[in-house]
């Protein structure tokens, strides 16, 4: 049997998998929605259908699109599971054949690709589906299981080797590297790869590349087309695929038209640190690396990413930089309010607000994030 840490989201699908509405579990390849689902089906009580949108099986039952033949499908099931679901064609008109006439019936769907689920079951599943998004394993879900003496080389061995649930399990760094080489070769780029206008994956892989060594920089979409060989607009119609299968995604900068503030720009993170390195070909420890700076950043802003979804927050995300040099890794702006947060790995690091900043946006709050008080940060409830 599988070994399964507790996900945050397991509570939430339970009490939003209702009858006659389909609830959608987005993320990643290799993420864990399959364990989930799974763990979730071995607690439920009543008679189940499940099916995979990567057999040809499944394509094939669900490709004749009628009422009587759904019913004779799901005989007395009331609940419906499909995995990797966006592989099947038309999939929100057949769901939205079956909960509009089959009385009580609960779906859940999984993909790894949201420009896939979006386009599948986006029009004709409106008002009827719960969309959520499971991350890599959280510290939330992975700190109470640690001790208080092992937690801080499991932190330094995270910010390396990220979070993939597969990995916890794994007896030895030299296993971990393989699987994250085998992620980056072969899951990474999949459903990339899918659209039929990308074939280049050395190409994307070599974007994917320079993005990781600009983490806590705004990237110049035309820099990194002069350096690939290819338009300003084929990078970023690249990157925003990536972010649409769960690989980067993007922080925009904050600005209220301050003059000297830089809004127009963009910053990339990745969704794991793992990957991150892995791309770069430097899973050595933090202690031999010089970018422990850009580990943490990243580590974090992913981690409040995964915090604000589960938790469900209204927020909106940005960094803010001056053409002076002053910034802020992180803004958050929620509850009517500013929130601006430096990301120090070195606790005895702690430098003060930006004085363009305090002097524009005087009622905002500042505080300073490193390895002593993360974990209050990460597990308060927001504002």
């Amino acid at each position: 049997m599988t070994e399964y840490i507790p996900r945050t989201l397991f509570s939430t699908l339970t009490s939003f998998l209702r009858p006659n509405k389909v609830l959608v579990l987005i993320g990643a390849r290799r993420i864990g929605k399959t364990v989930l689902i799974n763990k979730l089906l071995e607690q439920t009580l009543e008679p189940f259908l499940k099916l995979n949108g990567e057999d040809q099986v499944t394509v094939d039952l669900l490709s004749r699109r009628t009422v009587a033949h759904y019913q004779q499908l799901l005989g007395d099931k009331r609940l419906l599971v499909i995995d990797e679901a966006q592989k099947v064609p038309d999939i929100g008109l057949c769901l939205k054949l079956m909960v509009d006439h089959i009385e009580g019936l609960r779906v859940l769907i999984t993909g790894s690709s949201a420009f896939d689920m979006t386009n599948q079951v986006g029009e004709p599943l409106t008002g009827r589906k719960y969309t959520f998004h499971l991350f890599a394993l959280s510290e939330a879900e992975l700190r109470p299981l640690e001790s208080v003496t092992e937690h801080p080389d499991k932190l330094r061995h995270r910010l390396v080797f990220g979070n993939y649930p597969e990995l916890q399990f794994m007896p030895s760094d030299a296993e971990r590297t393989v699987y994250l080489n085998e992620m980056v070769q072969s899951y990474l780029l999949r459903d990339v790869l899918a659209f039929d206008t990308v074939r280049n994956s050395d190409k994307i892989l070599s974007l994917l590349r320079l993005v990781a060594f600009q983490i806590g920089h705004e990237i110049s979409y035309n820099e990194l087309g002069k350096q690939l060989g290819m338009s300003k607009n084929t990078v970023e119609r690249y990157l925003d695929l990536l972010s649409k299968v769960f690989v980067v995604f993007r922080l925009g900068g904050f600005s209220r038209n301050l003059r000297k503030e830089i809004a127009k720009s963009d910053r990339w993170f990745f969704y794991d640190n793992g990957l991150r390195n892995a791309l770069i070909s430097n899973l050595k420890p933090i202690e031999l690396r010089s970018d422990v700076g850009q580990l943490w950043e990243n580590y974090l802003i992913s981690e409040r990413l995964k915090q604000h979804s589960y938790q469900q927050t209204l927020h909106s995300s940005y960094f803010w930089r001056t053409y002076d040099r002053q910034e802020i890794d992180l803004i958050e702006e929620r509850g009517g309010a500013l929130f601006g947060y430096e990301m120090k790995w070195d606790p005895d690091k702690n430098p003060k607000i930006p004085s363009a900043f305090a002097n524009a946006y005087p009622e905002a709050h500042f505080q300073v994030i490193h390895r002593e008080n993360y974990w209050q940060w990460l597990t308060e409830a927001p504002a």
